[in-house]
């Protein structure tokens, strides 16, 4: 049985002072949880979440990692060096690296392979955007996205991935996927998976990452593929990402 996965990505949101507030309210506020919790911090606020969060039942990570395990890559964050402040996933191939940072299927997988060979969960993101899904392509565009992973892996690595999928044009746009649009997207990527092998389709969780709230978390998460939740913006306001806890 896959246990639900609750992780608040913040993106470039965040300070020393706010972040502490709302480490501390979710801290106080989870109770009994039925799920894991992760929170994704930037980079430079990782030992602080270190710090915060020793002894909960609370997981950091991070945002991204390099495809390289060390060098002369200026700005570059290594899978090692998140290992270091005790992180134990790191998101790939989010929709704002692959459009503002131009990362393609092949250098995603890379950074996935990376993560994986140091001891990282990665949660890879996939996901299609509103041109292409009115075009129909939804499901050749997130079957590339994963495939450039799976073919760089065997099939223990494979068990090792979490998958988010994001429907691009349902982030921050007022647009919404309805839970049955949203899980038939799952499916076909637990499809995929089960090309690999059925233990692997039942074992590798798949995350929902278009606007979950709580507002729809409950509905969305009682989807049979839908193994829980990339938040953004609800996970910056405590009591938001507390009541999708909650309905997990």
């Amino acid at each position: 049985m896959r246990r639900t996965l609750i992780a608040g990505n913040w993106k470039m949101n965040g300070s020393l002072a706010a972040n502490a507030a709302l480490l501390a309210e979710i801290r106080t506020g989870l109770s009994g949880q039925s799920c894991d919790v992760l929170v994704c911090a930037p980079a430079l606020y990782l030992s602080q979440c270190a710090d915060l969060l020793a002894g909960s039942d609370i997981a950091w990570g991070g945002q991204d990692v390099s495809m390289h395990a060390s060098g002369a890559y200026t700005g570059e964050i290594s899978a090692t060096m998140l290992l270091d402040l005790g992180c134990r996933f790191v998101i790939v191939g989010h929709s704002e690296r692959r459009a503002y940072h131009h990362e393609s299927n092949e250098l995603v997988a890379q950074k996935a392979k990376q993560a994986l060979s140091s001891g990282l969960a990665p949660i890879v993101c996939v996901g299609e955007t509103l041109e292409q899904r009115e075009l129909g392509q939804t499901n050749q565009v997130v079957a590339a996205q994963l495939q450039a992973v799976l073919d760089l892996l065997d099939d223990v690595a494979v068990s090792g991935l979490v998958i988010a999928y994001e429907p691009v044009w349902a982030i921050g746009t007022g647009k919404t996927a309805t839970p049955q649009m949203a899980q038939d997207v799952h499916a076909f990527l637990r499809k995929q998976l089960d090309n690999r092998g059925v233990e692997i389709a039942e074992k590798v969780r798949i995350l929902y990452g278009g606007s979950m709230k709580p507002e729809n978390a409950k509905e969305l998460l009682a989807m049979v593929d839908i193994d829980g939740g990339l938040i953004g913006g609800a996970a910056l306001k405590s009591s938001d990402f507390l009541a999708i806890i909650n309905a997990a």
